[in-house]
């Protein structure tokens, strides 16, 4: 399947945003908890950490998926192509 540049740039520029919004809601949760640990209420500490854990995998698993930091996988290609 031909992936379209503004696909894979949708792709990469939204992990990029799921990661740090995941480490967010991770720190929320901590928060939360020492919270709940000091003796006040917390909140729902546990759905906040299992969330960042879902976004934060989310994010990664984009990054990973589109490469990132290879650039757009097409470009690459018909560079080497031209190269030769």
């Amino acid at each position: 399947m031909a992936s379209s540049p503004l696909r894979w740039y949708v792709r990469a520029q939204l992990g990029v945003l799921l990661l740090p919004a995941g480490l967010c809601l991770f720190g929320e949760a901590v928060t939360r908890r020492t919270l709940q640990l000091a003796g006040s209420d917390g909140g729902p500490w546990w759905w906040y950490g299992t969330l960042s854990l879902i976004v934060i995998n989310a994010g990664v698993g984009l990054m990973i998926e589109s490469g990132l930091l290879r650039g757009y996988p097409g470009r690459r290609n018909a560079e080497l192509k031209q190269q030769d």
